[in-house]
C-alpha cells in the first residue's frame, strides 16, 4: 500500500528483467521471486530463495562457462531447509553456492 514502496519493487523487477531476459527470454514479471525485488529487515541477508537462485541459473551458467545442469544441481545442494524444520522458507546462501560453484570450475 505504499506509493514508494511500489515504485521501488517495479524498478527492481525491471532491473531484473533486463539482466536475465538475454538468457531467459520468456522470463515474465510474475516470474520473478518476491525476495528479489525485496530486501530483508537489516539488508544484509545471506540467503535467497531457492527460486531466485533457479531463476540466476541460466545466466550464472553462462557466465561462468558452465553446464545448467551442473548449476541447478549445486543450488539443490545448497538449498538449506526449514529452521526447526517448519519456520521460514528453504533458502540458498549466496556465500556458500559461489563458493561451490567456484570449485566446479577449477575441477573441470
Amino acid at each position: 500500500t505504499n506509493p514508494e514502496l511500489a515504485k521501488q519493487v517495479r524498478q527492481r523487477a525491471r532491473a531484473i528483467l533486463k539482466l536475465e531476459r538475454p538468457y531467459n527470454p520468456a522470463l515474465t514479471i510474475h516470474q520473478i521471486p518476491v525476495d528479489a525485488v525485496t530486501t530483508s529487515g537489516s539488508g544484509i541477508d545471506p540467503d535467497i530463495s531457492r527460486a531466485y537462485a533457479q531463476l540466476q541459473a541460466r545466466r550464472v551458467a553462462a557466465v561462468r562457462r558452465l553446464p545448467l545442469a551442473t548449476v541447478l544441481h549445486v543450488v539443490q545442494q545448497h538449498t538449506d531447509g526449514r529452521s526447526l524444520g517448519f519456520f521460514g522458507e528453504p533458502g540458498v546462501n549466496v556465500l556458500e553456492l559461489n563458493l561451490a560453484l567456484d570449485r566446479q570450475k577449477a575441477g573441470t
